[in-house]
This record gives C-alpha cells, sequence and structure tokens, in this order.
C-alpha cells in the first residue's frame, strides 16, 4: 500500500468512527440532539370547574419541576372535561417528542389504552391524582380515606341527630375512578350510622348538575326531611347549598372536598360545614418529582405501590371552621386577604383568621 492509499484508508476509518461515535452519542439521549424529548414534561389535567386544578395545581408542579429540572419546561393542557380533547392533548405531547407526561384523566379506563401505546413508543407516564393501569407511576391522596373523612366529618356535624337523618349524596363523576372512592369510603362511614341514605346520585363534578340533583332531592325526600348533604366536591357543594337557599332550606350539614376559594368562604359563612384538604404542595411536587426522575432515568422513590404501580399516596385533612388558620393560611395556599372579603371581614375576625 503506497503512501496516498495509506493516508486515504486512514482518513475513511476517521470519519466512519467519528460518525459511528455520533450516532451512539444521540442513541444515548445527548441533550443537544433532541431538547424536545429530554427537557419538556407534559402535564394534562381533567378539566376547569373544580377550580384547583388552575389555581393550585398547575403553578406547583411547574414551580417542583423548575425547581428539580432548571433546563425543563412543562407543557400544559387541560382537558375541560372531554376526553377527545385529552386524547388529543396525550397524541400531541407524543408526537412532539415529549418522554414524560403526567397525567389526571378525564377518563381513567380509557386512558389505560393511552398508556399502553406510549408505552410502545418510549413514553412514561407518571397518573397524577387518579390511578391508571398500567402507569410507571401514580401520586394522589388516600381517596377511600378522603370518602370516611368526609362521611364523618358529616357524622360529627350531625351530633346526636344522625340516628334518625335521612341524608342526601351527591357523587361524583362515575368515569373518575377517584369518585368510586370517595363514595365508597363515605358509605363505610355512614352506612348504618344515619337514618338512611334517602337519595343519591351523581353530580358530574359539574356544580349544575349537581344543583338540578339537589333539586331532585328536595322533591323526592321533602324539605324539611333533608337532615344533611354529601358532596362529593366543593364545586357541586356550590350547586347544592344554592338549591338548598332556593327551596329555604337552612342550618343543615354539607360538606365538600378539595379546600377551594368558594369552599372555605362558604364555610367562614356558614353555609358550607367543611372541606377535604388534599394539599397541593404535597402532591404536585412528588408528581414533579416522578416525572423528573422518569426523564433522567433515576430512581423514582416511590413510598409503597398501588395495583404494581410505584406509588405515594398522602393523607388527607378535614377543614372546618376550626382549623382553616392553621391548615391552608399556614401552608400559604391562601393568604387571609385571599378569603377574607369586606363581607366576610367580621367572621373572619372571629374565628381568628388573619
Amino acid at each position: 500500500m503506497n503512501a496516498v492509499t495509506r493516508r486515504a484508508v486512514i482518513a475513511t476509518a476517521a470519519v466512519s468512527m467519528a460518525l459511528t461515535l455520533g450516532a451512539c452519542g444521540k442513541a444515548g439521549g445527548d441533550d443537544s440532539g433532541d431538547k424536545g424529548s429530554s427537557t419538556k414534561i407534559g402535564l394534562l389535567l381533567p378539566e376547569n370547574k373544580t377550580s384547583r386544578y388552575e389555581s393550585l395545581d398547575k403553578p406547583q408542579f411547574e414551580k417542583a419541576v423548575k425547581a428539580a429540572c432548571a433546563d425543563c419546561e412543562v407543557v400544559y393542557n387541560n382537558a375541560v372535561s372531554d376526553v377527545v380533547k385529552q386524547k388529543q392533548q396525550f397524541d400531541q405531547l407524543i408526537a412532539d417528542g415529549i418522554k414524560v407526561i403526567a397525567l389526571d384523566p378525564v377518563d381513567a379506563t380509557k386512558a389505560e389504552g393511552w398508556i399502553t401505546e406510549a408505552k410502545a413508543k418510549g413514553v412514561k407516564v407518571v397518573a397524577y391524582d387518579r390511578a391508571v393501569k398500567g402507569a410507571d407511576a401514580y401520586v394522589s391522596h388516600d381517596n377511600n380515606k378522603v370518602g370516611e373523612l368526609q362521611g364523618q366529618a358529616l357524622l360529627a356535624a350531625l351530633g346526636p341527630k344522625a340516628a334518625t337523618a335521612n341524608v342526601v349524596m351527591i357523587n361524583g363523576d362515575e368515569k373518575d375512578p377517584n369518585a368510586g372512592l370517595f363514595k365508597k369510603g363515605a358509605h363505610t362511614a355512614l352506612d348504618g350510622k344515619v337514618g338512611k341514605i334517602a337519595y343519591e346520585a351523581s353530580g358530574e363534578w359539574d356544580p349544575k348538575v349537581a344543583g338540578e340533583k339537589m333539586s331532585a332531592a328536595i322533591s323526592s325526600v321533602g324539605k324539611d326531611k333533608i337532615g344533611a348533604v354529601y358532596s362529593a366536591n366543593d364545586g357541586m357543594a356550590g350547586g347544592v347549598i344554592t338549591s338548598l337557599e332556593n327551596a329555604g332550606i337552612k342550618d343543615i350539614p354539607v360538606g365538600g372536598q378539595d379546600a377551594e376559594v368558594a369552599g372555605i368562604q362558604r364555610i367562614i359563612a356558614g353555609s358550607q360545614t367543611f372541606t377535604i384538604y388534599k394539599s397541593p404542595l404535597q402532591l404536585a411536587p412528588e408528581a414533579a418529582k416522578f416525572a423528573v426522575n422518569l426523564l433522567k432515568g433515576k430512581e423514582l422513590a416511590a413510598q409503597g405501590a398501588t395495583d404494581g404501580v410505584p406509588s405515594t399516596l398522602f393523607p388527607p385533612v378535614v377543614v372546618d371552621k376550626t382549623n382553616i388558620q392553621t391548615t391552608v393560611i399556614k401552608d400559604g395556599i391562601y393568604k387571609a386577604a385571599d378569603l377574607c372579603t369586606s363581607d366576610l371581614a367580621a367572621k373572619c375576625t372571629a374565628l381568628g383568621i388573619k
């Protein structure tokens, strides 16, 4: 082999090696090769009728992702209760090269198929607040316990009247697995301890629908025969209370969930008895931690497992007029000014809210 040929062979080999190394670097997930898949995390929330999603969960998740991964970006969409729209949002995230999605599904059963499709494309999914079979991780609160606490708080509010009280139950959307857990937990607490469940229906997580179902309950049971109302969340409790007030029914226990501003304000005013606080300061950061760890290939560090899915479940807390200051205000979720409007100022002062 002459010198010219030798130099040509060496040069060709060097180019081939460089191309091979470059390809290996890209296959290994070099950030410079695909920013879309290495720095972006999808967040899909189910609806905006419940105010917590936009006002609490989304900003807390974004804040926690940024704290754990300075270069990461959250790509967010809300499905506004439309499962078809959410599937389109899910598919678009995958098409855009996003490799980790935190999903709070409109319909958890349908979302099982989405996860199967995602896994086939190398996409990992964190089930956010609602369990989905096949997810890579799951973060929520103990939702059966949520229902138990709701039922127990309703019993406490009824006191000695519980044994003979007619209770109306306005449950959540039947497509939401959490709604079934809340309902189950509430029945565990209430069954055999109240006079009877006189009327029960789904309010579909919609205040308007819940109000309509409450009006139907009033017609069915009788306006003077309803002892208390279980509402699966605060939004529906607002619709329930409006219907009660329109019928001239006052001073009966009504419970909710989510610790929304409007729900807590009704507790201060006296029209709602309690809510359930599921701190986004726990939920969103844990989901963000899982998402970032999945993105970076790190250990999840989950507390346990739910149906085989690595998971962390946080304990919920009952909030009533006695502990608003030491829960949602102390945690920084709300300031007193957020809750204590001019018409509630005197009542806030009386309750020590400041």
